[in-house]
């Protein structure tokens, strides 16, 4: 059974946008001054704001992806990319998230476990054989949970 489902993180690509318009602000706004040695564009500022919007925006949705062999997770356009093999995991059950948990890439240390999540509290939890607890956001947890239960039988 393949599952492939992808969830966008609605405020987080609002603050990438908000952060690009004033980015793009200031760029225009530091061109706009008059010649001076202080004046105009900085390229060491101008690529930390370049640095800025790429994570953003690496953080704007999560795809999980289910085939025969893995469940694999990807952030936005694949800066940060996870593989689980099924054979690994022990169980999959619905959890709701605390709202400090957060969104992002997040480890925890009590409960011990890694948390993949762009928006909502909703998740799959997933436990390893070697014990490794993981939690991977979603805004389908029942189909997601059913297709994960069905593939490790």
């Amino acid at each position: 059974m393949n599952y492939k489902h992808t969830q966008i993180g609605y405020l987080i690509l609002a603050v990438t946008l908000v952060v690009l318009v004033l980015f793009g602000w200031a760029h225009i706004t530091a061109r706009a001054e008059p010649p001076s040695y202080d004046s105009g564009t900085n390229l060491a500022v101008t690529a930390i704001m370049t640095l800025i919007i790429f994570i953003l925006a690496s953080f704007v949705s999560l795809q999980v992806v289910i085939d025969e062999k893995y469940l694999r997770i990807k952030f936005g356009y694949g800066i940060y990319q996870k593989k689980f093999f099924l054979n690994d995991v022990l169980s999959a059950k619905t959890v709701k998230n605390h709202w400090y948990y957060g969104w992002g890439i997040r480890g925890w240390l009590w409960p011990k476990m890694c948390i993949y999540n762009v928006s909502g509290f909703e998740a799959v939890e997933i436990i390893l054989k070697n014990g490794k607890i993981y939690r991977i956001g979603t805004d389908e947890p029942k189909k997601m949970e059913q297709t994960i239960l069905h593939s490790i039988k």
